[in-house]
């Protein structure tokens, strides 16, 4: 593992990869030959997720 990679993998099944897309220039998901996903890799995870989880909670915050 690197702690500073900054990267983000969702395995939801454990089968070969057969082929991926990308879904943005950093999001990808792979997918069996039978066509289902398989993992989801996100790129600059604290660009593409951890701030918008901080604006949420903040959000949540300013409500509560």
């Amino acid at each position: 593992m690197y702690a500073d990679a900054d990267i983000l993998y969702i395995s939801i099944r454990d089968e070969d990869v057969e082929d991926m897309d990308e879904l943005g220039e950093d999001i990808s998901v792979e997918y069996s030959k039978n066509g289902e996903s398989i993992g989801i890799e996100i790129w600059q995870v604290r660009k593409h997720v951890i701030l918008e989880i901080l604006k949420f909670v903040e959000a949540a915050k300013q409500v509560g």
